[in-house]
């Protein structure tokens, strides 16, 4: 029986732009003519790949690193929510407590109704931002600090 899967590992990538800074960086082979874009060589645990700019270049959680055609990369992954520092806390704090995404977002439609003032956390998720939010809880966030 066929079943449906996603990918949940992490990544990190950076879209190439062609610059000796990349180049350098990646440790890529320069080609020899750069009339129209051409190619760079980059080695991967798969072998030798060509990759182009616009194309991505994706570093795994071993620090592999290989290329992704910019469409291709666009259909696959999506960046990190980007949460703020205080609700990235409270996420720490209520998954210690084992507390769920219905009791948390029971709390927030508790304040919307009865408008209380609540915290600057349940604050951020009523305005506007619950899918951030639970995208942040179920797949992980990057801190706005950190960004």
């Amino acid at each position: 029986m066929i079943k449906i899967y996603r990918k949940t590992a992490t990544i990190k990538a950076e879209q190439f732009d062609g610059s000796y800074e990349m180049v350098d960086k990646y440790e890529l082979d320069k080609p020899i003519y750069l009339a129209d874009g051409g190619t760079f060589g980059i080695e991967t645990l798969e072998g030798y790949f060509d990759i182009e700019v616009g194309d991505w270049i994706a570093t795994g959680i071993n620090g592999e690193t290989w290329a992704i055609k910019d469409d291709v990369f666009k259909k696959t992954y999506t960046e990190m929510p980007v949460i703020p520092k205080e609700v990235s806390l409270s996420i720490k704090d209520w998954k210690k407590r084992h507390r769920g995404l219905d009791q948390i977002f029971g709390i927030v439609y508790q304040h919307e109704i009865t408008r209380t003032q609540g915290s600057t956390n349940i604050n951020w998720i009523m305005c506007g931002n619950q899918d951030t939010f639970a995208r942040a809880w179920l797949d992980g966030y990057t801190v706005e600090e950190d960004k």
